[in-house]
């Protein structure tokens, strides 16, 4: 496993001790680490602040994300997708998407390559967290 999704999996588990659900994610670019986030729904009662919005919100104002790589513990959904596919970010590596299927097929018919990992950890951590607060995951995605 590359150091960039290692430090996206911490994000993951710095979310869940706060009590969050724990989705991490880590905006690479030129192989550098340009902003880190996770999941702050919970934490921040903000309902749009998924791991890789909060992410890119920490990056600030990039001109161009070209040559950029966002990874994420879990397949983002239509929202974080939506502003992937807006900022023409090319590569999307993920940790997992047995939990959660998300907007894979509408990155890629976008032209965003998407890798995933399928990584037991990634998966440990969402199925730990959705034993312990369904309500909580239910809501995030929308079937509450």
């Amino acid at each position: 496993m590359d150091k960039f999704m290692i430090e996206a999996i911490e994000m993951a588990k710095k979310s869940f001790k706060e009590g969050g659900i724990p989705i991490g994610s880590v905006l690479v670019k030129n192989g550098v680490i340009v902003a880190k986030g996770h999941n702050k729904r919970v934490q921040e009662n903000n309902p749009i602040l998924h791991g890789e919005m909060d992410c890119l919100n920490n990056a600030g104002r990039i001109a161009s994300y070209k040559d950029c790589v966002i990874y994420s513990t879990l397949m983002p959904c239509y929202m974080c997708a939506g502003t992937i596919v807006q900022f023409k970010i090319p590569k999307v590596i993920v940790g997992e998407s047995k939990t959660f299927a998300g907007a894979r097929a509408f990155m890629e018919d976008h032209g965003v390559e998407v890798i995933d990992l399928n990584l037991d950890e990634c998966k440990q951590l969402m199925n730990q967290f959705i034993l312990k607060k369904p309500e909580i995951w239910f809501e995030d995605i929308g079937e509450s």
